[in-house]
C-alpha cells in the first residue's frame, strides 16, 4: 500500500512551509532514512529523510510552493502501485496525521548536524540527479558552483555547465536574451570574457539599442518565495497586527567607547573575539529591561504575558533577507560571554548554519544599523515581543555640556513598541533608563 508523504509541522506556531527542493524523481527509489525532500520553515532549511522505502510514485508540489502543514505531497510505494492524481488534502484519522507529522518532524529535527558535517567535508554537496548527470558526463562535482542552498549542486547546474561547453560561440544567458531581443548575430560579436566567452557589454556595444529593448533588459521579475515571503508576511502581519509607536533619545557614548577601549584587550585576551559596541547595547538593553518588566512582554490571545527571563533577538542581515537568532538568559552573562554568544550566532546565520532552537523565544529584539550612514529609523516589532530597539550610528556632535559647546560621540536609539501591551510612560521610562545606562556603563561591571 502506497505510503503518504506530509508536510512536517516541525512547531507550535508552522502553519506551512516552503519546498525548496526534491532529491528524487518519480520513479528513483528511496531508503528509509534517505532525504528525500528540503524545506524552509522559520527562515531554516531543513532536509526531510524518508520513513520508508520504495518508488516514489508522485509529487504534486514544486519547488518554491507554499504547502500547508500535514498536506500530502507524494506517494512513496511498490513500481506500478495507483496513486491520485493531484493531492487529496489531509487524509487518514487525526491522530495518524498527527503520528507521521511527528514522525517526519523527529527526523528532520537531526538534520541541521548532518548538513554542517556535509558541508564541513570533502565531499561536495548535490542531489542525486545531479551526481548521476555529473557522473555519466565525467564531470568533477567539486568544480562545480551549486545554486541551491549552502551551495548544493542541482541538476540544472550540471545541464548548464554542459550547454556552456557545447554551445558555439559561448555568451552569457544575460548575453544571449539581449542578443534576442535586438536581433544580434552572436557569431559576429567578440567576447570580452573568460576564453572569449560573450557578455553582456559586448551585445550592448555592437548594435543601438530602443528604449523598448533596454527596459525589457533592466526590467526583472523574480517570485516572491522562500526566506523573503516569510519575512514579507510576518512584517505585513505587524504592522497590520500591532499599533507601532516610535520613541527616539540621543546618547553619549563618550563613556561607552571608554569602557570599551578598557575591556577590548582584556575579552580579547579570554575569547580572541573584539568586544563591540553591540555587546555593550545587548547587556545594557537586558539590565534596563529588569528594570521595568512592563516591556519586556508578550501577548499570547487576550493576555500579556510579562516574563521572568531576558532573551534578546538580534536582527542580522544574510543574503535576501534578515534573521533574528536569539541570546538567551542575558541578565546572567557577563560582556565576554555576550561577545562569544553574538559572535557565534552572527556567523551561523550568515552561513545557514542555525538551529531552529536558535530562533525560538526572544522576548525583546536589537536592530543596529551602526555601521551604516545611518541616525535614526523606526524598527517593526518582531512579534510576539511588544518592543524593539532601533539603533543608529556613533557620530561626533557639538552637545551643550554645563553650558559650554562640546563634540560628544552621540547616538540616537529608536524604541518602538506595541501600544496594546505598552503605554507611552513606561515605555518613555525604559528608553530613559537605557540612556542612563549607556552614559554610565561602568555599572554594568558591578
Amino acid at each position: 500500500m502506497a505510503k503518504e508523504l506530509f508536510m512536517p509541522k516541525l512547531s507550535s506556531t508552522m502553519e506551512e512551509g516552503t519546498l525548496l527542493q526534491w532529491f528524487k524523481e518519480e520513479g528513483d527509489s528511496v531508503e528509509i532514512g534517505e532525504p528525500i525532500f528540503e524545506i524552509m520553515t522559520d527562515k531554516i532549511n531543513i532536509e526531510v529523510e524518508s520513513y520508508d522505502a520504495g518508488i516514489l510514485l508522485k509529487k504534486y508540489y514544486e519547488i518554491d510552493d507554499q504547502v500547508p502543514v500535514n498536506q500530502i505531497i507524494g506517494y512513496i510505494g511498490d513500481e506500478g502501485e495507483s496513486v491520485p492524481d493531484s493531492s487529496p488534502g489531509i487524509s487518514g484519522s487525526e491522530e495518524e496525521v498527527q503520528e507521521q507529522a511527528q514522525e517526519q518532524a523527529s527526523t528532520a529535527a537531526a538534520i541541521p548536524a548532518k548538513v554542517i558535517a556535509d558541508q564541513d567535508g570533502e565531499k561536495p554537496r548535490a542531489t542525486p540527479a545531479a551526481r548521476k548527470l555529473a557522473r555519466v558526463n565525467e564531470l568533477e562535482l567539486s568544480s562545480i558552483h551549486g545554486s541551491g542552498p549552502n551551495g548544493r549542486v542541482h541538476k540544472k547546474d550540471i545541464v548548464a555547465v554542459i550547454e556552456r561547453v557545447e554551445i558555439t560561440p559561448k555568451a552569457s544567458p544575460l548575453a544571449r536574451k539581449i542578443a534576442l531581443v535586438d536581433k544580434v548575430d552572436l557569431a559576429a560579436v567578440k567576447g570580452s570574457g573568460i576564453k572569449g566567452k560573450i557578455i553582456k557589454n559586448d551585445v550592448i556595444s555592437t548594435a543601438p539599442r530602443t528604449e523598448a529593448a533596454q527596459a525589457s533588459v533592466q526590467s526583472q521579475r523574480t517570485k516572491m518565495s522562500g526566506m523573503r515571503k516569510v519575512i514579507a508576511d510576518r512584517m505585513s502581519q505587524s504592522v497590520y497586527t500591532a499599533p507601532h509607536v516610535t520613541l527616539t533619545t540621543d546618547v553619549d557614548m563618550t563613556k561607552v567607547k571608554e569602557l570599551r577601549s578598557s575591556l577590548l584587550p582584556i575579552i580579547e585576551h579570554q575569547t580572541e573575539l573584539r568586544l563591540s559596541y553591540t555587546e555593550v547595547l545587548i547587556k545594557a538593553s537586558a539590565t534596563a529591561l529588569s528594570r521595568h518588566p512592563e516591556v519586556n512582554v508578550s501577548i499570547e490571545g487576550d493576555e500579556i504575558v510579562r516574563h521572568g527571563h531576558v532573551h534578546i533577538g538580534l536582527a542580522v542581515a544574510v543574503r535576501g533577507g534578515l534573521m533574528v537568532p536569539v541570546i538567551k538568559d542575558v541578565l546572567f552573562k557577563g560582556l565576554a560571554e555576550l561577545t562569544k554568544d553574538a559572535k557565534e550566532i552572527g556567523k551561523r546565520a550568515r552561513e545557514n548554519k542555525l538551529l531552529p532552537e536558535q530562533l525560538k523565544g526572544s522576548t525583546f529584539t536589537i536592530s543596529n544599523l551602526g555601521m551604516y550612514a545611518i541616525d535614526v529609523f523606526t524598527p517593526i516589532i518582531n512579534q510576539p515581543e511588544s518592543a524593539i530597539l532601533g539603533v543608529g550610528r556613533i557620530q561626533d556632535k557639538p552637545v551643550a555640556i554645563k553650558g559650554a559647546l562640546e563634540i560628544r560621540p552621540m547616538m540616537t536609539l529608536s524604541l518602538s513598541f506595541d501600544h496594546r501591551a505598552v503605554d507611552g510612560a513606561p515605555a518613555a521610562a525604559f528608553l530613559t533608563e537605557l540612556k542612563q545606562i549607556l552614559e554610565n556603563p561602568f555599572e554594568l561591571l558591578v
